[in-house]
């Protein structure tokens, strides 16, 4: 459906997608989530949420969209840019933020990177212990996709 990159130069999410139609559910993912995996987290357990029959277990907070997570799924409008703007189904979203997560994970850690919280273990690891730990619960992907 979407296939992730980084760019060499800025070392910044790219995408390309099979169906012209997943072009806006790309673009939220890389802007919204960007290369945060705390957030790209925060994205599978509410989607884990909805999918269960729960609500959302936050409120989803953007700088550059309007978002909108529900039973029926994902809506989103981009603040700046009007044409923007993309409904998809759980299952859709679901898929597109699993694969974000394997290629955010893909990422090797910096080695010049110092990290306060958790530097023995690889980013992706300490990011998840930090996510359970503010949110006081067990990832909903944990054993699946850790």
């Amino acid at each position: 459906m979407i296939t992730f990159s980084l760019d060499e130069h800025y070392r910044l999410p790219l995408f390309e997608v099979e169906d012209e139609r997943h072009r806006p559910l790309a673009a939220w993912i890389t802007t919204d989530i960007s290369i945060y995996k705390r957030t790209c987290l925060d994205a599978l357990a509410v989607v884990a949420d909805l999918v269960a029959g729960r609500p959302p277990f936050e409120e989803w907070s953007s700088e550059n969209y309007e978002v909108e997570f529900g039973s029926r799924g994902l809506r989103f409008q981009n603040l700046w840019v009007p044409d923007e703007r993309g409904a998809y189904t759980l299952p859709e979203v679901k898929e597109a933020v699993k694969e974000y997560w394997r290629f955010l994970a893909s990422i090797p850690d910096d080695p010049d990177l110092i990290r306060e919280y958790r530097p023995d273990l690889p980013e992706r690891q300490a990011a998840l212990l930090r996510w359970e730990e503010t949110w006081k619960r067990r990832h909903p992907y944990r054993g699946t996709l850790f």
